[in-house]
């Protein structure tokens, strides 16, 4: 695109034909990228001075921040955006910034701007967590906080988390991310093991979401099943499945919104196992289902 516009300056000569884009004013072009997302903008930095200067107004960038960006950056050391420009404050919350002892991330899609954030398991309560004939820790590169739960067996499953975190306005989707059977890497090969898992066909599992102001949604899902899933896009044996729990709407950042959220089977007719529970996601609703679709990256 650049070489392209730049030929609108140039003759076949090289010679100047007159006005061109060098001619247009800073303040002008800082105008347009109000309505440019950040990358779009970051690639027509390049293409003269008056686009690279208003390529780092603090007035463009200042529009691509949530209204309560400062929010997010009480998160961070304070050492890491002084004195920093608003771009630089948006590359900074564009990559995860963890808390709660790292147990949550929150980040900026760097599209849209919009506010995302993740839970592990490691942040949630997990029934009998600490005995571990039911449960263990396991290390992998699969998760973004890098370990997972993993159920061996047990009769009362139960999964219970809360975030309480101003959201910017805006609805959210929930969604647990969850893997049938073990993994492991062999000989350089992704391998899973369905060794211990057993009981998700029988009954279903309850996955429920609350907001401190009364909004409510749950639903059920068998989590094994040798049909194909055609809800999730895949088989549910041996690979990462996120499983949408519901949507609650923020109208504004203040009061603050608490969100809790649980997944169980705790019918003790029987038992379960051979499950990987990873994180919680929390993502604005369209943009979740843009990516789903392949439309953002």
């Amino acid at each position: 695109m650049g070489a392209s516009l730049s030929n609108l300056t140039e003759g076949s000569n090289g010679t100047v034909m007159g006005p061109g884009l060098g001619d247009i004013p800073e303040s002008c072009v800082a105008c347009v990228f109000t309505y440019l997302t950040p990358p779009e903008i970051c690639n027509l930095a390049r293409l003269n001075r008056a686009f690279r200067g208003a390529a780092s107004s603090d007035s463009v960038w200042e529009m691509k921040l949530p209204s309560n960006y400062q929010d997010l950056l009480d998160l961070v050391p304070p050492e890491r955006y002084q004195n920093s420009s608003k771009k630089d404050i948006f590359a900074i919350l564009s990559r995860p910034v963890p808390f709660d002892d790292g147990n949550k991330e929150i980040w900026l899609d760097r599209v849209t701007g919009r506010v995302c954030m993740a839970i592990s398991a490691k942040g949630m309560a997990i029934t009998g967590i600490d005995d571990r004939r039911y449960w263990n820790w396991v290390s992998t590169e699969e998760s973004r906080f890098h370990t997972v739960a993993y159920l061996q067996q047990i009769w009362w499953f139960e999964v219970d988390g809360v975030v309480k975190f101003p959201l910017p306005a805006d609805i959210y989707t929930l969604s647990f991310r969850l893997h049938l059977g073990r993994f492991s890497k062999r000989l350089g090969r992704r391998v899973s093991s369905f060794e211990h898992t057993h009981g998700w066909d029988i009954k279903p599992v309850t996955f429920e979401l609350s907001t401190s102001d009364g909004q409510l949604a749950s639903c059920e899902h068998y989590l094994d099943d040798t049909e194909q899933d055609y809800d999730n896009g895949n088989h549910k044996r041996g690979c990462w499945i996120d499983y949408k729990v519901g949507e609650f709407i923020v109208n504004d950042s203040e009061p603050v919104t608490e969100v809790r959220f649980s997944v169980k089977q705790i019918d003790c007719t029987h038992s379960k196992g051979g499950l990987c529970v990873d994180s919680v996601f929390i993502i604005p609703t369209d943009l979740k289902e843009r990516k789903r679709k392949g439309m953002l990256k």
